[in-house]
């Protein structure tokens, strides 16, 4: 599941990992991106410790047994952590999907928890050129839905999405116990404050936050990209 910041990815994990038969894993290419970067991330040295920064042995990992022998492996992950220096090929091996989100309601909330957020930090550039290349490398066009849709009718949005991927809704999705996870990686203490206190996708805000004018070059520089896959979503 390839994502934006600030799209209810972590809610979506949530919901997989609450089934019996899904492992999951919390974006495992995060410490490769920091390493290939450099760049000044809240806690980057405790990710670049928690994780592999060599993206072959993340992508075997990814592309190897399901853990725990379950059926259905739920990766979690940032558009922008596959980095350029980051083969493809390997991608053939799993089964696509995209996670977006309205990017004047990603963008306030980006901006709070990092500083002067650019291009390269939304991913909405990365997650559509991803997407034309998963068509290209798999000949289908891979499921998008929109973290709205998902919030405003998240049964209905979950099982299209089930039934995209041939894997059958569970209602365990829908719900799930407050508080943190094993598997929630070390950045959670400042990403995730939400999403620990809640149960469940909650519905979303009436309208968003208060745009700073400094972003709103910014705004218009996501717009396309995110438009584009929004016409390929999944409708409730």
């Amino acid at each position: 599941m390839w994502s934006c910041p600030r799209t209810a990815s972590t809610a979506l994990m949530r919901a997989f990992e609450n089934r019996t038969d899904t492992a999951v894993v919390d974006e495992p290419l995060y410490a490769c991106y920091l390493a290939a970067t450099d760049l000044p991330h809240p806690m980057a040295a405790e990710v670049l410790a928690s994780q592999a920064s060599d993206w072959r042995v993340v992508a075997a990992e990814l592309t190897g047994p399901v853990p725990d022998g379950r059926r259905v492996f739920y990766q979690k992950h940032m558009a922008h952590h596959l980095g350029r220096e980051i083969e493809r090929e390997w991608l053939k091996g799993l089964v696509h999907c995209f996670l977006i989100r309205d990017p004047r309601e990603v963008l306030p909330s980006l901006d709070e928890r990092l500083s002067d957020p650019g291009l390269e930090d939304t991913g909405f550039a990365q997650q559509l050129e991803l997407f034309e290349q998963v068509r290209v490398l798999t000949g289908r066009t891979p499921p998008v839905i929109d973290s709205r849709d998902l919030l405003e009718a998240p049964r209905e949005v979950l099982g299209r999405l089930c039934d995209a991927l041939a894997i059958g809704f569970d209602e365990a999705m829908l719900s799930w116990p407050a508080g943190t996870r094993p598997t929630d990686g070390v950045w959670a203490d400042h990403w995730y404050s939400n999403v620990v206190r809640s149960t469940g996708f909650a519905p979303p805000p009436e309208s968003p936050r208060p745009l700073p004018e400094r972003l709103t070059g910014l705004l218009e520089a996501c717009r396309g990209p995110y438009e584009i896959l929004h016409a390929h979503r999944l409708r409730p």
